[in-house]
């Protein structure tokens, strides 16, 4: 006689999987930087300096060429069109929100004050 085993789902064992090799992902690389950690001489702070301004001019003048970039693609993909409607939308909405808001208010002061 045959007997039934229950055997979960395949989407539950693909999530069970994929969460178990992502722990072991992350758990070899927090290894593999504590093992290089330790095989890094210490510096002095006085070599530190020069490769933390090396470090920081890099990383500002990536900034000022990413702004740079994204200004000039709004500069020349700015659709006037686009911008009419957002602001429509905007001024729809505050219209909305600003009339609700005065509904609930008026709801609210009811409730508290209750009737007279």
């Amino acid at each position: 006689m045959l007997t039934a085993t229950r055997v979960p789902p395949p989407s539950s064992l693909d999530a069970m999987a994929s969460r178990f090799l992502l722990a072991l992902c992350l758990v070899l690389l927090v290894l593999g930087f504590e093992a290089q950690a330790a095989h890094v001489p210490q510096q002095d702070e006085v070599t530190d300096t020069p490769l933390l301004s090396q470090v920081q001019e890099s990383l500002l003048s990536y900034w000022d060429k990413a702004k740079a970039a994204a200004t000039g693609l709004y500069q020349n993909k700015y659709l006037s069109s686009m911008d009419e409607k957002l602001r429509d939308m905007y001024s729809q909405s505050t219209a909305a929100v600003s009339t609700y808001a005065g509904i609930f208010s008026d709801q609210l002061y009811f409730l508290l004050k209750g009737e007279e």
